[in-house]
């Protein structure tokens, strides 16, 4: 099953997530995505790998070219990949300062080279596109190009889920309950 989690930030789509794909069938590999900018996103890292302790999982660490995964994994096992956010920011923002208002189309593309691979994967993601504040041409870019990345696997997936205020609410196809 293909299933997408969206939302807030710290509504617990990373614990959903976890348990959604350890309730999936083969091996388990967790797709890390984010590349730490500052102490928050490392204890971020931190405690979600705390909380991963013990399940299992097989971390790869993949801040870009999300289809390279294709060669890195057995691709019949159960798959999370925390976060799109993370992985657009990752294409779209170098280190060295350049931005590739590019970057949501090869991200796209990756990103549909899995989803027609990979039968069984949690793809987490945030919506951060939803307020009402103008933001900088570079940030509104980056919110754009994440809503088309999530509007793209939201229509892949099998399901589709929203986390808010750590309520859960499905709107697309059904987990089931036990999980949320």
């Amino acid at each position: 099953m293909q299933i997408f989690i969206s939302g807030g930030c710290k509504n617990g789509k990373s614990t959903l997530a976890q348990d959604l794909a350890v309730g999936q069938p083969g091996k388990l590999y967790y797709i890390a995505t984010m590349n730490p900018a500052d102490d928050e996103d490392a204890q971020r890292i931190v405690r979600h790998r705390k909380e991963r302790a013990g399940m299992n999982f097989i971390t790869i660490e993949q801040p870009v070219n999300i289809e390279e995964i294709l060669e890195k994994c057995h691709i019949d096992g159960s798959f999370l990949l925390d976060s799109l956010t993370a992985l657009l920011a990752n294409e779209m923002f170098s280190p060295s300062g350049d931005f590739d208002e590019n970057a949501c189309e090869r991200v796209g593309a990756g990103l549909e080279k899995v989803l027609d691979q990979i039968p069984n994967i949690v793809i987490v993601s945030d919506y951060i596109y939803s307020d009402a504040i103008q933001y900088d041409p570079l940030t509104e870019t980056y919110r754009k190009s994440l809503a088309a990345l999530d509007a793209l696997t939201a229509a892949r997936c099998d399901v589709v889920l929203e986390a808010s205020y750590t309520q859960i609410t499905a709107h697309k196809g059904s987990v089931s309950h036990e999980i949320y």
